[in-house]
């Protein structure tokens, strides 16, 4: 039995979008399906632009899971026939009588707090009266089911690490103190991402199984229909799922016959030789991404039918689940090389085992025709057409390739303006810079100077003063809820960290008084303490860059982009926002509003034209006003301003008057004068803002920086 569309939540009738109404987006309708048909597949990852979908598909797919019967009662939603032993609610007898429910959508917002996630311990309780009250979280709650979260890129990392390691393992661990529970958490996890926002660090990118990329359509005619099937859900909506009622049963159907032959999918060696070869030819890390693409190729022969694994089912897991493993460099962008995965399995194709099938067959019964997966349709029961073009089909032949994800560009750099000389990649792969020194410097629109980048280096540590508490990051000292214990403090609620020692040594002077009579001590709510700690915390870094005629020398812009290229990456490894202003001819521009997208940073870096007159003051004068406006949306982040020029001022207005506009925001002046005569412009200015100053040519060597920021004297 398969969840329907509708769910009742109270009084009202919540109607799903269908699943097989959703025009297009074959790669992404492949990757959960075939998660769903196996769990062991490991979640999907889907990065697009917004207004996509994402969001309607995934929950679309939670209505066609098949229902799951649970223990009554259970908060852990245990299995009656096979009940997890450990369970918090338990012990629950096997074979017991089972309630049946819809496979649960839970949806992990972005602001969760740990304990909302994983469950909470009433550390006070466990202490006091010797009770272990546990309250479950959502990935108890998601037991089962489908964990849906979206903007993953913006949870904070330890969050993503407890998600990941759940989903994993299968279990949940909740621990405070010497006080612990686990339960199982075994589900479908889907997170979406916009990658302007800032991408995933690569560990936990490794972690999900699969990665979709997802653009809009751009034919007229699929995106007309887009439009019409939405109007017409929005007016009728139980009129519009109920059109769509068998080709969703029949979806529900698919997903659950397959689901039952996976254990009886068969890995042919030869299968698992090719599988090994195209993971290690595309020089992922570690093993992960061989058994990812193992388990998701026998769920793909079990989703069409088939028995045993064939070379299809090999392709058509390989495109899903290594393009997020190739990135070398945060500035990568994932992609898959598919002329070369076609070689691969052409070349490891050639002795075949005697045994197989042929690996260009159809499959079983459940295999799909030339429209796509049964139960997705690609024209809707009125006749209009959906499809998404004749190479758009999810077949046996695996998914059709899509554009951003073919051709040698996903091998190197991200992306790059038209015409810009090849960027050395940091890992020292791919095109060396010129023997000369410097990279090619090609025009940009207008016959404007574009310097191009040489490969980025490791840059010292530059921090903000102080202790601050803002989100969590690697960059400045901060009040934060991970790290090392500095202290203890009365708790202002619930006991979230318990400080052991300061509780104990809070509760010993009372005990007489309390009556104490055997070895343990009497314990009340007023002698619990929690830990204060002190961790690191992300920053705004702005970046203030000069691009003037004075910087236009083609050696040394190109070193100043190099240089702010190395601190952007930096910026990536230690979590923090950037932003970008420039000055040049007659006044100065916000190149990149603050973000977390490193990237983006990094393209316009790329693009940065140069030449004209210097208005250092209108540089300034911008880069107050977007942290005065950054200020009033996070007020918690503190700002890092670090200013790249050469201390030349040849118009815009007085640099005191502006200078004086960024007075107690900490700030690092990279000077950038060079030539056997320097006036020493900047570092005069350096003195005047009470900044750190740090040369272009030392900032590469780390043995002649100080790695802790100061504000300068």
């Amino acid at each position: 039995m398969a969840g329907g569309p509708c769910q009742p939540e109270g009084s009202t009738l919540i109607v799903t979008y269908p699943f097989s109404a959703v025009v297009g987006l074959d790669d992404l309708k492949l990757a959960l399906v075939l998660n769903a048909v196996s769990p062991r597949v490991g979640g999907v990852l889907v990065r697009g632009e917004k207004g996509t979908a994402k969001s309607t598909i995934v929950r679309a797919l939670a209505a066609q899971l098949p229902a799951v019967k649970v223990v009554p009662g259970c908060r852990f939603a245990c299995d009656p026939a096979l009940p997890d032993a450990g369970c918090p609610d338990g012990p629950h007898e096997p074979g017991g009588q089972g309630a049946e429910r819809a496979a649960a959508l839970v949806e992990l917002p972005v602001g969760a707090s740990e304990d909302r996630l994983v469950g909470s311990l009433d550390v006070e309780r466990a202490l006091t009266e010797g009770v272990k009250a546990f309250e479950p979280g959502l990935l108890a709650a998601a037991h089962r089911g489908v964990l849906y979260v979206d903007e993953v890129n913006l949870l904070h990392d330890h969050l993503v690490d407890l998600l990941l390691d759940a989903a994993a393992l299968g279990t949940c661990y909740v621990e405070r103190e010497s006080v612990s529970v686990r339960h199982a958490a075994r589900f479908l996890l889907v997170g979406t991402m916009n990658p302007e926002e800032g991408e995933l660090r690569p560990q936990l990118l490794d972690r999900f199984g699969l990665t979709v990329e997802v653009k809009a359509s751009r034919d007229p005619e699929q995106r007309a229909e887009v439009v019409r099937r939405r109007l017409g859900f929005e007016a009728d909506a139980e009129a519009f799922a109920a059109r769509w009622a068998a080709e969703e049963a029949a979806l529900a159907s698919r997903i659950a016959r397959a689901r039952a032959r996976v254990p009886e999918v068969r890995l042919p060696d030869a299968r698992l030789r090719q599988i090994a070869t195209v993971c290690a030819a595309f020089e992922v890390d570690g093993l992960r991404a061989d058994l990812v693409t193992a388990n998701t190729a026998i769920a793909h022969a079990a989703w069409r039918g088939g028995d045993v694994v064939t070379t299809e089912d090999v392709r058509a897991a390989a495109r899903l689940s290594l393009p997020h493993r190739r990135r070398r460099d945060p500035f990568d962008a994932p992609g898959l090389d598919e002329a070369l995965l076609d070689e691969l399995l052409a070349r490891t194709s050639e002795h075949e085992d005697p045994d197989d099938p042929d690996d260009h067959g159809g499959g079983g019964p459940d295999g799909p025709g030339p429209d796509g997966p049964k139960g997705t349709p690609t024209s809707a029961p009125d006749g209009s057409d959906g499809s998404d073009g004749a190479d758009g089909a999810d077949g046996a032949d695996g998914p059709a390739p899509s554009t951003h994800d073919a051709g040698p560009r996903a091998e190197g750099a991200g992306p790059r303006p038209a015409g810009e000389g090849p960027m050395p990649r940091s890992d020292g792969e791919g095109p060396a810079p010129r023997s000369d020194g410097e990279a090619p410097v090609p025009r940009a629109d207008g016959g404007q100077r574009v310097a191009g980048v040489a490969a980025p280096y490791r840059v010292p540590l530059l921090e903000v003063p102080g202790v601050g508490e803002g989100a969590a990051g690697r960059r400045s000292r901060s009040r934060t809820a991970h790290g090392r214990a500095t202290g203890s403090r009365r708790p202002g609620g619930r006991v979230r960290d318990l400080h052991v020692t300061a509780t104990l040594l809070a509760a010993a002077p009372h005990q007489a008084r309390r009556g104490r009579a055997g070895p343990g001590l009497v314990l009340r709510g007023d002698d619990l303490r929690e830990v204060l700690r002190e961790g690191r915390e992300g920053n705004l870094v702005l970046f203030v860059v000069d691009a003037s005629g004075s910087m236009a020398a083609r050696r040394r812009m190109t070193a100043v982009k190099t240089a702010v290229l190395s601190l952007l990456l930096d910026a990536y490894q230690r979590r923090d926002k950037v932003g970008m202003v420039t000055f040049r001819g007659a006044g100065a521009q916000v190149a990149l509003p603050p973000t977390s997208s490193v990237e983006a940073g990094a393209a316009r870096l790329r693009s940065l034209p140069t030449g004209g007159r210097t208005p250092l003051a209108a540089g300034l004068t911008r880069a107050a006003e977007v942290l005065r406006v950054e200020r009033l949306r996070d007020p918690a982040r503190r700002p890092l301003l670090v200013l790249v020029t050469d201390g030349r001022a040849t118009s815009g207005g007085d640099v005191d008057r502006a200078a004086a506009l960024l007075e107690g925001t900490a700030t690092v002046v990279v000077d950038c004068e060079g030539g056997p005569v320097r006036l020493g412009l900047a570092v005069r200015l350096a003195s005047r803002m009470r900044a750190r100053l740090v040369s272009l040519d030392s900032l590469a060597d780390l043995s002649s920086v100080v790695h802790d920021h100061r504000k300068a004297v």
